[in-house]
């Protein structure tokens, strides 16, 4: 099995995704580098343009006037409100490969198997297939077909997917989005179905940040919901900033340049 000297783990948690390319772009400064990228949702949105080896501020400016959720239509259906063809059309539009095997930089892409009830980890097949199913959260998407088996969002199982990168990296990284505070905003079925689904998440990315040797998660995330797609600008700067900061503080071995070929 191939080993690398960093891996970052992206988690899910909708339009915060934004936050992960300000987090990325600091890490990139800061000669960071994943040699290999886990994610679920929109991180594995995120993930799949950055290991197509678009920088994490190109990846910002074509994702932020849509949204990474925005991508989402009205349908008659009885498996979900949303369909997810405009986030189809983006990935088919803007990577340059097809396969998550001919990525510049390995791509591990966690979805949960509805069918089967268990957590799957693809880093082979349709980029466009694994990225959609694991970003279809459950009642807002529709599950995706892979197979014979139904897929959703990965972070309905594991928001920090950090297991595929155990014992392959000398560091791993993990970027959590998905911090919970209080709300008020409990007033439709809507709002109520993406909170318990946070509620969700949230409980999903504590035991895999004991197996990272750095976790980053930028703080004032929670006054963000995970469809707004308004707020792409401070959601950068927000990750950005945090992360810059932390890095200051971050062990020495974390900061060395990585000499893996991935490039940010």
């Amino acid at each position: 099995m191939e080993t690398y000297n960093t891996g970052i783990a992206l988690g899910g948690g909708g339009t915060r995704g934004f936050a992960h390319l300000g987090v990325l772009q600091a890490l990139a400064e800061g000669g960071i580098r994943p040699g290999i990228i886990s994610g679920v949702s929109a991180g594995a949105i995120v993930g799949a343009f950055l290991a197509d080896g678009k920088s994490p501020r190109d990846i910002h400016l074509l994702l932020k006037d849509k949204g990474l959720f925005s991508f989402s239509k009205m349908q008659m259906s009885s498996t979900g409100l949303l369909n997810l063809k405009g986030l189809k059309s983006e990935l088919k539009s803007n990577l340059s490969v097809s396969r998550l095997e001919d990525l510049a930089t390995p791509l591990v892409v966690g979805a949960a198997n509805l069918s089967k009830g268990q957590m799957e980890y693809f880093s082979e097949g349709s980029i466009e297939q694994a990225v959609l199913a694991s970003s279809s959260i459950p009642i807002l998407f529709s599950p995706v077909q892979i197979g014979e088996s139904l897929y959703v969002d990965g972070g309905l199982m594991d928001n920090l997917p950090v297991q595929p990168l155990r014992g392959r990296c000398q560091q791993i990284i993990g970027v959590n989005i998905c911090p919970v505070a209080p709300t008020d905003r409990l007033n439709n079925m809507l709002q109520i179905a993406l909170r318990i689904f946070q509620l969700n998440l949230n409980s999903k990315t504590r035991q895999p940040q004991e197996y990272c040797d750095l976790v980053i998660e930028p703080r004032g995330l929670e006054k963000y919901d995970y469809l707004t797609t308004s707020a792409a600008d401070e959601l950068f700067e927000l990750g950005y900033q945090y992360a810059a900061a932390l890095l200051k503080e971050a062990p020495l071995e974390l900061t060395v340049p990585a000499t893996d070929a991935g490039q940010l």
